[in-house]
Protein backbone atom coordinates (compact mmCIF):
# COMPACT_ATOMS: atom_id res chain seq x y z
CA UNK A 1 0.00 0.00 0.00
CA UNK A 2 1.31 2.97 -1.24
CA UNK A 3 0.94 5.46 2.13
CA UNK A 4 2.13 9.60 1.61
CA UNK A 5 2.24 11.95 4.64
CA UNK A 6 1.03 15.09 3.32
CA UNK A 7 1.24 18.48 5.32
CA UNK A 8 -1.98 20.43 4.73
CA UNK A 9 -4.49 22.77 5.26
CA UNK A 10 -7.95 23.56 4.65
CA UNK A 11 -10.54 26.19 4.94
CA UNK A 12 -13.96 25.94 6.29
CA UNK A 13 -15.87 28.83 4.15
CA UNK A 14 -18.87 30.18 5.42
CA UNK A 15 -21.20 32.87 3.46
CA UNK A 16 -23.66 34.96 5.28
CA UNK A 17 -26.81 32.26 5.67
CA UNK A 18 -23.92 30.26 6.94
CA UNK A 19 -23.62 28.04 4.37
CA UNK A 20 -21.07 26.07 3.90
CA UNK A 21 -18.74 25.78 0.88
CA UNK A 22 -17.91 22.57 -0.61
CA UNK A 23 -15.87 21.83 -3.72
CA UNK A 24 -16.62 18.18 -5.78
CA UNK A 25 -13.55 16.90 -7.13
CA UNK A 26 -13.57 13.66 -9.44
CA UNK A 27 -10.98 11.28 -8.60
CA UNK A 28 -8.93 10.38 -12.33
CA UNK A 29 -7.56 7.51 -10.51
CA UNK A 30 -10.93 5.77 -10.11
CA UNK A 31 -13.98 8.27 -11.22
CA UNK A 32 -15.09 8.60 -7.49
CA UNK A 33 -16.26 11.74 -6.32
CA UNK A 34 -15.83 13.71 -3.52
CA UNK A 35 -16.76 16.54 -1.79
CA UNK A 36 -14.35 19.07 0.97
CA UNK A 37 -13.59 22.33 1.48
CA UNK A 38 -11.22 24.21 -0.36
CA UNK A 39 -7.32 23.34 0.62
CA UNK A 40 -4.52 21.50 -0.12
CA UNK A 41 -0.90 20.72 0.32
CA UNK A 42 1.65 23.38 2.67
CA UNK A 43 4.90 24.15 0.40
CA UNK A 44 8.13 24.07 1.48
CA UNK A 45 8.59 27.72 4.06
CA UNK A 46 4.78 28.27 4.19
CA UNK A 47 2.91 28.24 7.28
CA UNK A 48 -0.69 26.77 7.44
CA UNK A 49 -2.64 29.90 7.62
CA UNK A 50 -0.40 31.17 4.53
CA UNK A 51 -0.98 27.77 2.48
CA UNK A 52 -4.88 27.92 3.09
CA UNK A 53 -4.65 31.62 2.41
CA UNK A 54 -3.00 30.78 -0.81
CA UNK A 55 -5.23 27.80 -1.81
CA UNK A 56 -8.87 29.14 -1.07
CA UNK A 57 -7.50 31.97 -3.71
CA UNK A 58 -6.24 29.38 -5.93
CA UNK A 59 -9.07 27.43 -5.77
CA UNK A 60 -11.84 29.63 -5.43
CA UNK A 61 -10.93 33.41 -5.99
CA UNK A 62 -12.37 34.12 -2.67
CA UNK A 63 -10.63 36.78 -0.57
CA UNK A 64 -7.56 34.85 1.42
CA UNK A 65 -7.73 38.18 4.06
CA UNK A 66 -11.08 36.47 4.77
CA UNK A 67 -9.16 33.70 6.48
CA UNK A 68 -8.52 33.76 10.41
CA UNK A 69 -5.85 32.71 12.08
CA UNK A 70 -7.47 30.19 14.25
CA UNK A 71 -7.47 26.31 12.87
CA UNK A 72 -8.38 23.14 14.52
CA UNK A 73 -6.26 20.14 13.37
CA UNK A 74 -8.68 17.11 11.69
CA UNK A 75 -6.39 13.59 11.49
CA UNK A 76 -6.88 12.71 7.62
CA UNK A 77 -6.90 9.55 5.76
CA UNK A 78 -8.26 9.47 2.25
CA UNK A 79 -7.50 7.86 -0.97
CA UNK A 80 -6.91 9.83 -3.94
CA UNK A 81 -5.07 9.54 -7.41
CA UNK A 82 -4.59 5.86 -6.13
CA UNK A 83 -2.55 6.72 -3.01
CA UNK A 84 -3.40 7.09 0.77
CA UNK A 85 -2.40 10.26 2.25
CA UNK A 86 -3.01 10.60 6.14
CA UNK A 87 -2.07 13.29 8.58
CA UNK A 88 -2.68 15.81 10.59
CA UNK A 89 -4.29 18.73 8.79
CA UNK A 90 -5.17 22.35 10.29
CA UNK A 91 -8.86 23.45 9.50
CA UNK A 92 -9.17 27.61 9.15
CA UNK A 93 -12.52 29.41 8.99
CA UNK A 94 -13.34 32.53 6.85
CA UNK A 95 -16.73 34.40 7.08
CA UNK A 96 -18.35 36.30 4.10
CA UNK A 97 -20.72 39.34 4.78
CA UNK A 98 -22.86 37.86 1.01
CA UNK A 99 -24.52 35.09 0.34
CA UNK A 100 -22.96 32.71 -1.71
CA UNK A 101 -20.19 34.60 -3.11
CA UNK A 102 -19.00 33.94 -6.51
CA UNK A 103 -16.21 31.65 -7.14
CA UNK A 104 -13.39 31.97 -10.08
CA UNK A 105 -11.46 28.98 -11.12
CA UNK A 106 -8.36 31.24 -12.50
CA UNK A 107 -5.70 29.63 -10.13
CA UNK A 108 -6.15 25.92 -10.68
CA UNK A 109 -3.08 24.09 -12.51
CA UNK A 110 -4.69 21.99 -15.30
CA UNK A 111 -4.98 18.70 -13.69
CA UNK A 112 -7.30 20.75 -11.23
CA UNK A 113 -9.32 22.23 -13.47
CA UNK A 114 -9.71 18.66 -15.27
CA UNK A 115 -11.09 16.74 -11.76
CA UNK A 116 -13.20 19.93 -10.14
CA UNK A 117 -16.47 19.40 -11.08
CA UNK A 118 -18.39 22.05 -9.53
CA UNK A 119 -18.80 24.09 -6.02
CA UNK A 120 -22.05 23.94 -3.54
CA UNK A 121 -22.71 26.14 -0.36
CA UNK A 122 -24.17 23.90 1.56
CA UNK A 123 -26.38 24.55 4.90
CA UNK A 124 -26.29 22.22 8.21
CA UNK A 125 -29.21 19.52 7.19
CA UNK A 126 -28.13 19.74 3.52
CA UNK A 127 -24.70 18.08 4.49
CA UNK A 128 -25.72 14.31 5.64
CA UNK A 129 -27.66 14.53 2.08
CA UNK A 130 -24.46 14.66 -0.21
CA UNK A 131 -25.22 11.76 -3.22
CA UNK A 132 -21.01 11.73 -2.66
CA UNK A 133 -18.05 10.74 0.09
CA UNK A 134 -17.86 13.90 2.16
CA UNK A 135 -14.50 14.43 3.64
CA UNK A 136 -13.59 14.75 6.05
CA UNK A 137 -16.25 12.12 7.28
CA UNK A 138 -15.90 14.25 10.45
CA UNK A 139 -16.64 18.02 8.86
CA UNK A 140 -19.97 18.78 10.67
CA UNK A 141 -17.75 18.74 13.84
CA UNK A 142 -15.26 20.17 12.43
CA UNK A 143 -17.00 23.48 11.06
CA UNK A 144 -18.76 23.59 14.82
CA UNK A 145 -15.63 23.80 16.84
CA UNK A 146 -14.49 26.63 14.86
CA UNK A 147 -17.93 28.93 14.96
CA UNK A 148 -19.17 30.20 18.00
CA UNK A 149 -22.66 30.25 17.01
CA UNK A 150 -24.90 29.90 14.82
CA UNK A 151 -26.70 26.28 13.12
CA UNK A 152 -23.03 24.73 12.70
CA UNK A 153 -23.63 24.34 16.46
CA UNK A 154 -26.60 23.43 16.96
CA UNK A 155 -27.76 19.43 17.05
CA UNK A 156 -29.47 17.90 14.20
CA UNK A 157 -33.04 17.09 14.71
Amino acid sequence: MDTTLRPAARVICLDAAHRLLLLRWRDPFDGSWLWEPPGGGIEAGETPLVAARRELAEETGLDPAAVIDRSVPVERDVWWKGKRYVGTERFFLACFTEEQPALVRTGLLPDEEASLDRHAWIAPPALESLPDRLEPPQLRATVASLVREGPWREPLV
